[in-house]
This record gives C-alpha cells, structure tokens and sequence, in this order.
C-alpha cells in the first residue's frame, strides 16, 4: 500500500507542475493551486485573515499555499491506493477534481477562457500518470528489462516530478515580468525638495522615504498581476463613463506629493507604514470628466484581480492629493506596489485608499454596494489614527549606561504631527525632538536622548496631531478601525 501512495504522489507531483509550469504561458493566476488558494481567500472568514495577517505578515501567501499542497498530499496518496485497485475510478477522479479546478478558474475575476488550459493539463496527467500499469500491486518484475514493474515506474515517476517542477522553476525564471518604464514621467505640478533635516539618517531609524523594496505589501493577490499598459484601461463610471488608456491618463496633468499610507492591520509598533513620493493624477479631475451623480457618497474602485475598495467621495474631494498614481519615488510603480495604476488618498487606511492595479472607479452610494473589507465588517470611511513607534533601541536590546538614543516615527495624516513625548518606566513625559516635515501626510521623525541607568527599563511612546488629540493609551486590537495604544520597548542597561 505503501508504495501504491507514493505513486499517487509522484503522479501529484507531475501533475502540478505541468499546470503550474503551463499557467506560466497562459497567466501565473491559473495556476490550480493559486486557483484554490484565491478561492479559499475569498471564503475564509475575516477573523480567520487578520489571523493570517498578524501571524504570518507578508508571508502569508506562502503558508497558504504550502497548506494547500500539504492537504493534497493525503489526497494523492488515497488515490495512488485506489490506482493500485481500480485504476480506472482513480484516474476518473483525478480528472474529475481537475475539472473543478478548471471551472472555478474561469469563474474567477479577470479570468480569461485560457486559464482552465493549466487544470485541464494537470488533470490529464494525473489522470494518464494513476492509470499506468505500474501503479498495480500485480506488476511482475521482468527479467528482460521489458515489463512496467513498480520499481522503475516509481523510480520514473519520482524523476518526472523533480524534473517537472525542476522544469518549472527554469521556466519562470525565464519568463519576463510585467512591462515597467525605467523613470516616471515628469509631472506637471512637482513636489517642492524636502526640507533640510528631514530625514535624521540615525543607523536603525525608519528612513523618511521607504524604498520599494522595503514598502509594506498587503493584499488578497496570491500572484502579483501581470498587466499590460498597451492593453489596460481605466473605466470611471459617473454621470457617464470614461475609458482612458495610459497615454491619455498622463495627458490629464500629474501632480506629485510626499504621502505616507498604512495598513489598518497594523498593530501598534507594527512595520504596515511607509512613506514614498507618488506622481500621479488627480482623483478630482477624473470625477469631473465623469460627473458626480447626486447623492454619491462612494468611490468603489476595483482592482485588476477583482478586488474593492470603497473610498468617502468627500475624502477625494476636499482637496487632499488623492490620485490615481502610476509613479513612485521617481520611478513607475513596481508590478508588488500597482503597476500600472493605483490609488493613493492620503489620511486613509490603505483598505479603502490604496487600490493596487486599479482598472474601474465607480461612483456609487455605500447603501448599494460594499467593497470588499467593508462588506466583512471593517469601518466605512476608516481615516488613520494618530500613531507613534519605537525603531531605536529595538525590543530587548542591551545597552550600556549613559547616554542613549531613542528614536522613531510618527503619523497622523491629514493633521500632522505636533509633539511626541516618551517616558521611561511609567515616569513623567519628556517632549522629544521632532525632524522637519514637507506636510500633514507624511510621517515624521523623532528623537531624544535618554539618561540610562542599570537594570530593566520599560521605554512609551506617544504622540499628539495638530488637531490637539493626543494618542490613547487604551488598547484596541485593528479591527474595524485600527489599533490603539502606546507603543513599549524593554531593554535592559548594563
């Protein structure tokens, strides 16, 4: 039996490879296990996601998949049994299984007839792999060489496998990603320079400007979107509706602005902010070339993956540089943070501000249609909470008496950041000193130098905006809102 199992899992493994290695071709999106993996996304339960966010970060799309493969794995050695039985029943459910796949992938968002051709091909090769005679507990060893004895059909089995995702790893490599411009373009209205001191480049401090590379990532996408400029377009749905190809989108006229965007799954101290330079255009121009029908509270953007966010129209039109940006830190958007357009709406969590790989904006009422988070419970207008973190000294440093610096971030979009205060095991509250700023979106640094003294030291953080609201010590977990709370250090001083 032992063996029979792992022929099934041999056949597995060829079968997923010549899927995934085909979904390369096709569309990365088909594979059948990101298929399922997206399927599930879109059925697990909200608690069960922030789990998943909070647990694993930005690996989580990676543990989902592993999961999935891992509860193939009993699957595939019941059928590798079964084959060595009844080849016939288990080669039928083999296909049979592939031909779910196969139409729940073209059920899925901005899926195209092509995307089943990756299910399809797994299922044929489960299926042929299971109804080979090896797979039988009856198949003789043959003394020529000539027969299909199960020890050279699992020997040949467990090579394909390797071979095929060995096969499928080259392939991906070799194929080129999204279609991305080396620069940006040259917006019309640019940021002015940032002010001197800025940034304090104190080594271990939260840079002002995040690069791409380290800029948070989060979303529902189990394959980041592949999307052609030369076919994308943007729909804006009002009075009327617009159609706009990239070229005519840059004609509109791009501003560019220093604007930092969180995640409402931060928790307090959590790394889900950061901070980038954005050129984009106006969210307000293109709502007036579509007109804003009356009694319009919503802008319901939908992402090229189908994902929605419902954005306050009042929050796009108050004149906050809310934008549909295809450029970030002077270069255009990588394909992980929205290439080749997304949107940007300062003072906002990024759930309902932020769509990555945005094709359709639609004005609409909240009391008719619900994004995607919003629908799970998640808050309406949801603008980001006045927050303060810790980056130096790290969680259990060890230090040295004397001086120390203790330094960090602080936002609060839209109001700005007027103080920060720190204090050292429950004392009195000293008012640090805080770097210059360009404006109320960005964050902005701090620092003060902290008298340390031997022992366990526990290290707050708090701040106030310039609308006068102090940061609450009180606890709140993210949801619906965002997290509350003063963000704590301890370290110990030697």
């Amino acid at each position: 039996m032992f063996r029979a199992g792992l022929a099934g899992l041999c056949a597995m493994a060829v079968a997923l490879a010549a899927g995934d290695a085909l979904a390369v071709l096709v569309r990365p999106a088909a594979s059948p296990v990101l298929v399922v993996g997206s399927l599930l996304v879109d059925l697990a339960p909200g608690p069960v996601k922030e789990f998943a966010i909070r647990t694993f970060g930005e690996s989580d799309k990676a543990v989902l998949v592993a999961v999935i493969v891992a509860l193939l794995v009993p699957v595939a050695f019941l059928l590798g049994v079964l084959a060595a039985r009844r080849p016939v029943r288990a080669s039928a459910a083999a296909g049979g299984l592939g031909l779910v796949v196969a139409a729940l992938a073209v059920t899925r968002p901005a899926a195209q007839a092509a995307d089943a051709l990756p299910s399809l091909a797994a299922a044929l090769a489960g299926a042929i792999l299971l109804a080979l005679p090896g797979a039988r507990p009856d198949a003789a060893e043959s003394t020529d060489g000539t027969g299909p004895p199960r020890r050279r059909f699992l020997a040949a089995g467990l090579g394909a496998g390797v071979g095929a995702v060995l096969g499928d790893a080259a392939l991906r490599s070799a194929v080129p990603g999204p279609e991305t411009a080396a620069a940006a373009p040259l917006p019309d209205h640019p940021a002015r320079p940032l002010p001197p001191g800025t940034d304090l480049k104190l080594p271990g401090l939260t840079p002002f400007i995040t690069p791409a590379d380290r800029f948070y990532r989060v979303d529902t996408a189990l394959v980041i979107p592949r999307v052609d400029t030369r076919s994308w377009r943007l729909r804006v749905h009002g009075v009327r509706t617009v159609e706009l190809g990239m070229g005519e989108l840059l004609r509109l006229g791009l501003i560019e602005s220093d604007i930092t965007l969180t995640c409402v799954s931060n928790e307090v101290g959590g790394r889900y902010a950061g901070n980038a330079r954005w050129i984009g255009v106006p969210l307000a121009t293109l709502l007036a070339r579509a007109g804003i029908p009356a009694g319009t509270d919503q802008l319901l953007s939908r992402s090229h993956d189908g994902w929605t966010g419902g954005t306050p129209v009042a929050a796009v039109l108050d004149g906050r540089d809310a934008m549909v940006a295809v450029a970030m830190n002077g270069v255009a958007l990588p394909p992980a943070h929205g290439f080749p357009a997304r949107l940007v709406v300062p003072g906002l969590y990024g759930f309902v501000a932020a769509t990555k790989w945005v094709t359709d904006l639609r004005l609409t009422r909240y009391a008719d249609e619900q994004a995607y988070w919003t629908g799970r419970g998640w808050a309406t207008d949801a603008p980001v909470k006045t927050m303060s973190r810790i980056d130096l000294p790290t969680p259990f440093a060890r230090l040295r008496a004397g001086p120390v610096v203790v330094a960090g971030v602080a936002w609060a979009q839209r109001r700005g950041i007027a103080a920060v205060e720190v204090r050292a095991d429950g004392g009195p509250w000293q008012l640090v000193r805080l770097a210059a700023v360009p404006g109320a979106d960005t964050w902005r640094q701090w620092t003060w130098t902290w008298q340390a003294t031997p022992g366990t030291h526990r290290l707050e953080a708090r701040a106030t905006d310039a609308a006068g609201r102090t940061q609450t010590g009180r606890r709140a977990a993210p949801f619906p809102s965002g997290a509350e709370g003063w963000h704590s250090v301890v370290v110990t001083v030697t």
